[in-house]
């Protein structure tokens, strides 16, 4: 029999472990399964290498609870360890066994990595025993200690290869022998590991079995998931009976990418593209990131670009950095180049998508088209790329299907008639076709394309990129049509000189508590009598000021700066400009600014009832 002292630096470092080794206490259900787990995939490589004479049988590892004896034991049939090995690897704190493991055969399936990961049961026990016997013929050993420096360790006939830790539970820890509280968390952490793994809980056990009950053992964990799995093996049901193993009442993804790298760094996973409607009702953090299919955290937006952390799946790396608790990542070159290289993944699959596919890209452009904008806007390398398959769509439908654009086959589209002075592309569009159908058709017209860009990300979307793409946003109810592509052209007005004067004059009210700023020119005859526009960049910083705050409140917080047109060349205003009724010509007046008004949205409140009793009136006046 041996005795002595666990050989570490502090007079007694039990204390600080219990403390501060994990931020979660639960965390020793996941530490203790890695070791076994790793124990098991050694007991594999040394098998295949001939370095064993043990038979493999049935590797698995059992974790039992029992409530009224207060322990819980985890019981692994891998390479176990003789007295030597215990009291190298075990009393010799943060000495990793896994760590020389993997030094020597080169084996990346290994998990374990710390040392401490043991020493995690000391959170939650008070005394904490091993039983263990080697895959060698050495004989079993027998190691306890009480949560103080002093251990024990001598043999013991224990027969079964493999090891079997028990933890005597400490009182202020009893609620992990609650019912389905180590379960939970097995199925949180280890529901991926690559060996089966049972639970018991002793005492439903025995209450079956007074009822007469005979209990199936069924392993908790998916020992084969699909990211360890060639994408050659795998159907189209395979990814999407996974996505529902993951998220089980998740909508069908769109489609999903299969990662599978070992140069220059280790990475495997499935990511998937959920479906994403208007509203937008978008859950972060469905990303999980495992490490040998150890589940580690679902925060991961240090290793996945930010424009894709709405993705939903699975990444698997040995080669991320984790502190002790594996639950942080450090800063790392490998992070930096997986991160890039999850971005090139997935531009290269919506790329190659839009190429072989384009009808069916285009009809997931609803959920896509939030993904691509916002890469586009925050990885230049990803904007570069996204140039080629990020498309618009126009606001009219083309034989009763919608028709999308990328940026140069709406150039190629508009090439003559929306270019400005300066020779600039204009991209009309416009952000509530319903609203803005008057507008809109206007602008047809004209011979004008006007495509949709109506969803939340939109407006940042055109100010981050309309720079770098050399092009020109201009809402569609941003000018009258004549002046929407800015040609410096007019018509002539058929009012004289001291007719567009009066009318002028006629127009300068205080309309929906707004000062607008009145001009009369001469549009086309068919073209409304007046036309209400907002300047671009005002409305857009207005519009910005909305969701973002900060310093685009001040932008907020100034009033809209509204233009009316009078059409001088509208037939109406030569029998308004003869009306001798002058309180009538004053409400008529009055009732198309306020429809011009109303086609902007900018009539509310007091001033459209105003405008809809005043509407009345004169419908009923003689």
């Amino acid at each position: 029999m041996q005795k002595g002292q666990i050989r570490v630096q502090t007079e007694n470092i039990f204390p600080i472990i219990k403390k501060f080794l994990y931020s979660d206490h639960e965390i020793f259900v996941r530490e203790l399964i890695s070791n076994a787990t790793d124990a098991s995939q050694k007991l594999k490589t040394l098998a295949n290498l001939g370095e064993t004479k043990s038979e493999l049988g049935d590797l698995r590892i059992d974790v039992t609870v029992d409530a009224k004896e207060k322990t819980i034991t985890i019981t692994d049939r891998g390479v176990g360890m003789s007295a030597e090995e215990v009291d190298k690897y075990i009393n010799q704190v943060a000495f990793s066994g896994a760590e020389e493991f993997v030094q020597k055969y080169k084996d990346a399936s290994i998990i374990g990595h710390f040392g401490l990961g043991f020493y995690s049961a000391f959170m939650v026990a008070e005394k904490v025993e091993i039983f263990s016997k080697s895959h060698t013929d050495a004989p079993g050993v027998y190691w306890s200690c009480d949560g103080s420096p002093e251990f024990e360790l001598y043999n013991v006939d224990y027969s079964q290869r493999g090891t079997k830790i028990v933890l005597h539970v400490a009182k202020d820890s009893e609620e992990f022998l609650e019912t389905g509280r180590v379960e939970g968390i097995l199925k949180r952490f280890c529901k991926f590991l690559p060996i089966p793994i049972y639970f018991t809980d002793t005492q439903a056990v025995k209450e079956e079995k007074k009822d007469g009950e005979e209990a199936t053992e069924t392993p908790i964990n998916n020992t084969n998931p699909i990211w360890v799995r060639k994408p050659s093996e795998l159907t189209k049901e395979d990814y999407e009976k996974f996505y529902r193993e993951l998220y089980p009442f998740g909508e069908t993804p769109l489609f999903w990418i299969h990662l599978n790298v070992d140069y220059p760094f280790n990475l495997t996973g499935v990511l998937y593209f959920p479906k994403i409607k208007q509203s937008y009702e978008i859950q972060k953090d469905k990303i999980q990131l495992y490490c040998n299919q150890v589940f580690v955290t679902d925060e991961v937006k240090d290793i996945v670009p930010e424009f894709l952390m709405l993705l939903h799946g699975v990444i698997d790396s040995p080669d991320i950095p984790l502190n002790v608790s594996r639950s942080y990542l450090q800063g790392d070159p490998n992070v930096k180049k997986i991160n890039n290289h999850i971005t090139k993944k997935v531009a290269d699959k919506l790329d190659e998508m839009f190429r072989n596919e384009r009808e069916s890209f285009e009809e997931k452009w609803e959920s896509l088209g939030l993904f691509v904008k916002y890469g586009a806007m925050t990885d230049d390398k990803f904007e570069e790329k996204a140039k080629k398959f990020l498309v618009f769509e126009d606001v009219t439908k083309h034989d009763g299907k919608a028709k999308f654009y990328t940026l140069e086959e709406y150039k190629m589209a508009t090439e003559t008639l929306q270019k400005n002075k300066d020779g600039k592309h204009v991209v009309l569009y416009t952000t509530d076709a319903i609203q803005q159908d008057a507008y809109i058709k206007a602008a047809q017209a004209k011979g004008y394309t006007v495509i949709k860009l109506d969803t939340l990300i939109d407006t940042a979307f055109i100010n981050n990129t309309e720079h770098k793409w050399e092009v020109t946003f201009t809402r569609v109810d941003a000018d009258i049509v004549d002046n929407l592509i800015d040609k410096q052209e007019s018509n002539e007005s058929v009012l004289s000189k001291e007719e567009a004067e009066r009318l002028k004059e006629l127009f300068k009210l205080d309309v929906a508590d707004l000062h607008p700023t009145v001009e009369v020119k001469g549009l086309s005859a068919d073209s409304a009598p007046v036309v209400a526009t907002r300047p671009e960049f005002m409305r857009r910083m207005k519009e910005m000021a909305q969701t973002g705050g900060g310093m685009m409140s001040f932008y907020g917080a100034m009033p809209d700066e509204v233009t009316l047109t009078v059409n001088g060349n509208h037939p109406i205003y030569q029998q308004l400009l003869k009306e001798v009724d002058t309180e009538k010509q004053a409400k008529q007046i009055r009732n198309l600014a306020d429809l011009a008004l109303l086609s902007q949205g900018l009539l509310k409140g007091a001033a459209l009832t105003d405008f809809i009793s005043r509407s009345v009136h004169l419908m009923e006046a003689k």
